[in-house]
């Protein structure tokens, strides 16, 4: 993780700073730069090419479904259940779509991701398809 974030020159714990400061001031859009969310997919991809299609991943674990751009439905879940690395996830899909904070949501876990590769397990949903998300 840490040579792929200096490679792209990706801070991944203050993206995660910045998304989790929404909790103190809710209602309040959490500005990424087009660049680093460019950073973030660029990585997160180079993750997710380097792990087996074949996920073995032992108990226990949180197993979330869609989340379909509920930010603040996540947060509370994570608050609720406990962070990355405290507590290790698999989501089966439909981060985005419906919900007003989609960016805010994939952005989160993509990190999440990033800094956790081995405890956070990213499935992808028919929302992620580009032939669904226009």
């Amino acid at each position: 993780m840490g040579e792929l974030c200096r490679e792209y020159g990706l801070d991944v714990d203050n993206v995660i700073e910045q998304l989790l400061s929404y909790k103190k001031n809710p209602g309040k859009q959490v500005q990424l730069p087009e660049a680093q969310i460019r950073q973030i997919c660029q990585v997160s991809r180079e993750i997710f090419l380097q792990q087996p299609m074949l996920l073995e991943i032992g108990a226990p674990i949180n197993i979330f479904g869609d989340i379909h751009g509920q930010y603040e439905d996540l947060l509370r879940h994570f608050d609720k259940l406990g962070y990355p690395p405290n507590e290790s996830y698999i989501f089966l899909g439909d981060y985005v779509d419906r919900g007003k904070k989609s960016l805010e949501t994939i952005c989160l876990l993509l990190a999440y991701k990033i800094k956790y590769s081995d405890q956070v397990f990213l499935l992808r949903g028919n929302h992620e398809c580009a032939s669904i998300n226009r």
